[in-house]
């Protein structure tokens, strides 16, 4: 067993009894109470029979995330992928399907495009399911190898750290220190007008964030190796608290996107050590979900600065109606889209790939997918989102759907094997563990363009503090390695 798997162990004082009433507990919650009281509390009003594909995706989303908190495994990429798809795709569709109560920003939805946008939903859940299990079940029989972890250069973090406070300090003295209590609407228009292009304005908040939040978890990881009574030790703990107090101002819960600061809130609680031990990570992924179900709804009111804190009436008529929920309606605009002649395949996946040309150079450079879906259903409000099944359809239609979650299923699960030893042990995979997974959210809502930006900031930030181990070590072991 490796250390990190020992670590991870020894703290898990749930006995499999208690494991298996805490699931059991779950599932009846997530899997049948909240289905079933959906069902109780939102009336058919005859739309279409399309709810029942999206409340099965409900129930089994609320299977696997029981599952994975119970068990305080910390496989995180795919515990945001499937709390994603439980409430976006599963209970909020089915609540605006039956009550056939769309959100306003994609009004004129055909009832003729719900079934077969459920479809291409389940399509895309199946591909990724049957892959990423197929993929732990080849893993765990086959072995695996195990490579020594990369460390933190304390150099490189360093010279991040500065940078991080100049980009941070940048992006203030250009917004206004006030942006930080703004509402969202405000702070929306006053970055607009100073960086009036999407693209170009998402990079500078990703500038502004992310450089100082990778800075902060790779100053904790230093302190960490640095020994006991050392004075550096105090010096690094003042660099971290000082880096936090700055993502508090550039990521403000007030101002910024609520996915914006979910990342970075959970990021900083990842790199305190919240899934360090099964007992701690079942508290952080089921913390999640209870903020997903009750803060998330609750901290728009700071899009207008609404100081009501009140739900709009039952449990589930925040998902009714509601724009932040548009998600499956969008899947419906792409996929008529997909349908059209006017289809370009790849042009949009192009346009989020070269997303750093600025638009001079090329004058037709693709929008951003959800404003391209605004305009080409003729909205007059394009900030909409772009789910991951949207962008597969618009640039190779329900094919790439089905080809693409199949990717994606083997490129998470294998991405939460690396992990696993990384969240109990830390090094550099410990940053990526800690950034990645929650930005699961945001890639999978949309739209690609607007994500692209931040997270090859991101990406470039943790490739600049990495420090390679001296030698890769490859060592054998069993699935108990994995599971202990």
């Amino acid at each position: 067993m490796s250390q990190g798997t020992v670590a991870a162990g020894a703290e898990d004082t749930w006995s499999a009894g208690v494991r298996l009433v805490a699931v059991s507990a779950s599932i009846a919650t997530l899997a049948i109470a909240v289905p079933a009281g959906l069902l109780f509390a939102v009336p058919d009003t005859g739309r279409s029979q399309a709810w029942t594909i999206t409340l099965l995706i409900a129930v089994w989303g609320g299977v696997r995330l029981s599952v994975m908190w119970a068990n305080g495994e910390a496989k995180l990429f795919d515990f945001f992928f499937w709390l994603y798809t439980y409430l976006f795709m599963g209970v909020a569709a089915t609540v605006q399907i039956r009550a056939n109560d769309i959100p306003y920003t994609t009004p004129g939805m055909s009832p003729s495009l719900d079934m077969p946008t459920a479809w291409v939903v389940l399509l895309g859940v199946a591909g990724y399911e049957l892959a990423h299990g197929v993929y732990v079940l080849t893993r765990r029989k086959s072995g695996h190898r195990e490579l020594r972890l990369a460390t933190v250069s304390g150099g490189r973090t360093a010279l991040l750290y500065l940078v991080g406070i100049a980009l941070s300090g940048y992006y203030v003295a250009k917004a206004g220190l006030g942006l930080a209590v703004a509402n969202r609407y405000a702070a929306d228009a006053r970055l607009s007008m100073i960086w009036p292009e999407p693209a170009t304005r998402a990079i500078f908040v990703a500038l502004a964030v992310y450089p100082i939040l990778v800075a902060v978890g790779a100053v904790i990881q230093v302190r960490r190796a640095t020994p006991k009574g050392d004075p550096l030790r105090w010096v690094l703990w003042v660099m971290a608290a000082a880096g936090v107090a700055v993502l508090g101002v550039v990521a403000s819960p007030v101002s910024s996107a609520r996915y914006t600061f979910g990342t970075v809130a959970f990021a900083i609680l990842v790199y305190l050590g919240v899934t360090k031990t099964r007992f701690r990570t079942r508290l952080a992924t089921g913390g999640m979900i209870g903020a997903m179900l009750f803060v998330f709804p609750v901290l728009d009111m700071f899009r207008g600065g609404s100081s009501d804190l009140s739900r709009k009436g039952s449990f589930f008529s925040e998902y009714s109606g509601n724009p932040d929920y548009d998600s499956f309606w969008q899947i419906a605009n792409a996929l008529s889209y997909s349908l059209s002649d006017s289809m370009q395949a790849g042009r949009q996946i192009l346009g989020s790939l070269l997303f750093w040309v600025p638009r001079v150079i090329w004058p037709d450079k693709p929008t951003d997918t959800g404003v391209m879906l605004a305009n080409y259903r003729g909205y007059s409000f394009g900030n909409l989102s772009a789910p991951m099944w949207a962008e597969m359809l618009v640039n190779g239609g329900v094919i790439a759907v089905g080809v693409g979650f199949v990717i994606l299923g083997v490129v998470l699960a294998s991405l939460d094997r690396r992990m696993a030893r990384a969240h109990a042990v830390g090094g550099w995979l410990g940053l990526v563990g800690a950034i990645l997974p929650v930005y699961m959210m945001i890639l999978m809502r949309g739209s690609l363009l607007q994500a692209t930006g931040a997270i090859v900031v991101a990406l470039g930030c943790l490739w600049w503090v990495r420090r390679a181990a001296p030698r890769d070590t490859e060592l054998r072991a069993g699935p108990q390695s994995l599971s202990s």
